[in-house]
């Protein structure tokens, strides 16, 4: 049985390519497949099973050595379970920087594309057998979609991230604008998560100089709903990067609807960090950021200190 499965920490993507996949390796090539999850999906997430009727996947810890694995939607190893290198890796389909560090026992299949969801390159391998798949199949690969795209607001999207996207609606008979609303809306809702957990909740580890880094971003159409939680959440930072062996945590509050990033600056390197990376004066404990939007295209590549 061939386990697949994306990052740590999973969004809509890292829960639903997945599915998507593993229905593609069952139904269409005959191979026994299981989508499976390496930490509880976000809210999102959650809201996009319950809506196309898919059962929440078995969450792992880790991989046994010589287990047979497809890796979708991240290519680093930070992100994978501890023992990848000693599983039988298969595949890999993913839209993010190529990271390297996984060894594989064979050559495989290797697919990087500049799209903004892994959601639209599976559609595109999957071809015309995708006429095959149910609605729920669909409908997971369109929420991808417009959550990897931010509703096509996001640096990100491409022409044919949207356009797929768009046949997708037309096929389910979904309007593209409430079905995003609705997804949004989830995303939003976060009052049952603890600061620690927001923190992590859709995150990304990375190197800054000699800097271990937590990268995190919150999509939302409230945003005042998590800035009000700001003490509380600057007081959990330290406590957080501690507990994960990073340097600092930095928090961007991503306000889909005004199109606006607030980063919380809860000491002097984050302040140098903000000023350097995004020519921002810094006044106080936020900072905001308009036109951000995107943690893979607009933050990370321009981080520096």
């Amino acid at each position: 049985m061939i386990k697949v499965f994306g990052h740590k920490a999973p969004d809509s993507d890292a829960t639903g390519s997945p599915v998507i996949w593993a229905w593609y390796l069952n139904e269409i090539r005959k191979t026994p497949a299981k989508a499976v999850l390496q930490g509880e999906p976000n809210t999102e997430a959650l809201w996009m099973l319950d809506r196309w009727n898919v059962d929440k996947p078995e969450i792992i810890v880790d991989v046994v050595a010589g287990e047979k694995c497809v890796i979708v939607d991240t290519n680093n190893p930070a992100e994978l379970p501890a023992s990848i290198n000693d599983a039988d890796v298969l595949e890999i389909i993913d839209h993010h920087l190529l990271a390297g560090g996984i060894k594989t026992k064979t050559p495989i299949n290797i697919t990087i594309r500049p799209l903004a969801c892994t959601a639209t390159i599976m559609h595109d391998l999957i071809g015309d057998d995708l006429a095959k798949a149910p609605d729920a199949v669909k409908g997971v690969m369109l929420t991808c979609i417009l959550s990897d795209t931010l509703e096509f607001r996001s640096p990100t999207t491409t022409p044919h991230d949207r356009a797929v996207a768009e046949k997708l609606a037309k096929e389910l008979g979904v309007n593209v604008s409430e079905f995003a609303a609705e997804m949004f809306a989830a995303k939003s809702d976060v009052s049952a998560f603890a600061d620690d957990a927001l923190l992590r909740m859709d995150s990304k580890e990375y190197e800054l100089g000699d800097k271990k880094l937590r990268v995190s971003v919150l999509e939302t159409t409230a945003p005042r709903m998590i800035l009000d939680r700001k003490d509380a959440l600057m007081a959990a930072m330290p406590v957080v990067a501690a507990a994960d062996g990073a340097n600092e945590v930095l928090l961007f509050v991503v306000d889909i609807l005004n199109e606006e990033a607030t980063l919380l600056v809860p000491n002097e390197f984050v302040k140098t960090v903000a000023e350097k990376s995004f020519g921002a004066t810094v006044t106080g404990d936020t900072v905001v950021l308009p036109g951000i939007m995107s943690r893979k295209k607009q933050i990370i590549p321009v981080l520096a200190v």
